[in-house]
């Protein structure tokens, strides 16, 4: 277990691991930051991380964690549902803008198990394990959330 393993895994895993979570959070920044937290996690865990069948889903759900427990802690403070969805950035496409909006305003069981599926590409079973949820619960998660999803950006025009 040596620090050129966790660099390669880095190396490997870091830019898919960004793009699942901000479909699961809905913020780059915040994406960023749980990332990073569940990279330094496993350098203060070596052996777990890299003993891990799957070292990216351990880091997956590590992150995915910190991400549901940082929206937790901010319902708490703010009474409010922190903010998921920057503003666009120049070079962003419409598309891709009204989508992360989109996802936004979806329910954060929903946006997570989309995110996780479709975003991360992660078997229904896979999602299940990452979120510590039944597979049915999945399932209807998903139902529903591609339901309200396919409302919102229908709402959105034929831009999308």
């Amino acid at each position: 277990m040596s620090d050129i393993e966790i660099q390669e895994l880095y190396a490997a895993s870091y830019r898919r691991l960004l793009g699942q979570l901000i479909g699961v959070t809905g913020s780059v920044a915040e994406a960023e930051d749980v990332v990073q937290e569940a990279f330094v996690r496993g350098l203060d865990h070596p052996r777990r991380l890299l003993g891990a069948d799957n070292p990216e889903a351990w880091l997956r759900t590590v992150a995915v964690n910190l991400a549901r427990s940082r929206w937790r802690r901010a319902q708490r403070l703010v009474g409010l549902a922190p903010r998921l969805a920057e503003e666009p950035r120049d070079g962003d496409t419409d598309g891709h803008i009204v989508l992360v909006q989109a996802l936004h305003r979806l329910p954060a069981g929903q946006r997570e198990v989309i995110a996780l599926h479709h975003l991360a590409d992660l078997t229904v079973e896979r999602v299940a394990d990452t979120l510590g949820l039944p597979t049915g619960t999945v399932k209807a998660r998903l139902v529903r959330g591609r339901a309200a999803l396919s409302t919102l950006l229908a709402k959105e025009g034929p831009h999308v």
